[in-house]
């Protein structure tokens, strides 16, 4: 039963990394930036449940929508301040090391805010969970959860993305900006809601993973962060079932490596299985080719 159970916990952290992995998926797939700042945006999303929680006493229902709040509109003001300006810069290192001060930004207003030491994130999830297997098994509430809600969020993007009008705006933007735009799409607010979306869903892997591993720094974002990206990376960035699978493989790869292996080399194994797999299929798992005009 122990394998099973490491395998549940791994697509438990697989999932909160998907989440994470579609923000970024998104926004690279629609404005063609690499969005470093992502993970720094989860931990102001967990700062804010958790004041509005610990201090101003609200449930967690309210708390979590309340970060959500926060991180759509940091997220948008990201894109209009530090992003927008640089839509048309001759070069995208530019714009990466835009993300990367953004993102250092962030992780020093939060010490200056809320300082250095750690801090410990209540209970959103009352539920204690299932018992299976006459008691073998435990599947703990956070673990249902955190899977139920990556699975909706999955199924609902996809939706929103193939159904509605500002998912067919924000396809369009993605395969030609220009096109997009002489068409009379607005390609400027379609990106801002692309940052609006993915920043909401950072939240809420923020509150899920501070749910699971109750403590909160300012620097708890980064880590989850960057195997977020690698997860995007992993599944093929620009494609959204991509960074949901990304994001499941990677957390079971992380947990398993962590239980049959060493805790210690686990990271380390994370990112040489992508070195593989993009030396095997540089594109990533479910990513396609695109043909660059000179």
């Amino acid at each position: 039963m122990s394998f099973i159970s490491y395998l549940i916990n791994g697509l438990s952290l697989g999932s909160v990394y998907a989440i994470i992995a579609l923000g970024y998926t998104m926004v690279y797939g629609i404005a063609k930036m690499l969005n470093f700042a992502h993970g720094d945006v989860i931990m102001i999303g967990a700062y804010a449940a958790l004041i509005s929680m610990t201090q101003a006493g609200l449930s967690p229902v309210i708390a979590i929508l309340i970060a959500v709040v926060v991180c759509t509109v940091l997220g948008m003001a990201i894109e209009r301040i530090a992003y927008r300006p640089l839509s048309k810069a001759s070069s995208t290192l530019v714009v990466l090391i835009t993300a990367i001060g953004v993102s250092y930004l962030l992780q020093n207003v939060a010490l200056l805010i809320f300082g250095a030491n750690a801090q410990t994130f209540p209970t959103v999830i009352q539920w204690k969970g299932v018992s299976l297997a006459g008691g073998r098994l435990n599947i703990s509430g956070e673990t249902i959860v955190t899977i139920a809600v990556c699975l909706i969020i999955m199924a609902a993007l996809i939706t929103f993305v193939q159904k509605t009008k500002s998912g067919q705006a924000m396809r369009a933007v993605s395969e030609d900006r220009g096109a997009a735009q002489l068409m009379g799409i607005n390609v400027n607010g379609t990106i801002a809601l692309t940052f609006a979306i993915g920043s909401a869903l950072a939240a809420i892997a923020g509150v899920l993973l501070c749910s699971t591993y109750p403590s909160l720094t300012p620097y708890t974002g980064a880590m989850p962060g960057i195997k977020a990206f690698v997860a995007a990376v992993f599944g093929g960035i620009g494609s959204i079932p991509g960074a949901f699978i990304g994001g499941i493989l990677l957390g079971i790869i992380e947990i398993i490596s962590k239980a049959y292996i060493s805790s210690q080399m686990a990271d380390a194994i994370v990112f040489a299985v992508l070195i593989i797999v993009l030396l095997v299929k540089p594109t990533g798992l479910l990513g396609k080719k695109i043909q660059e005009k000179v």
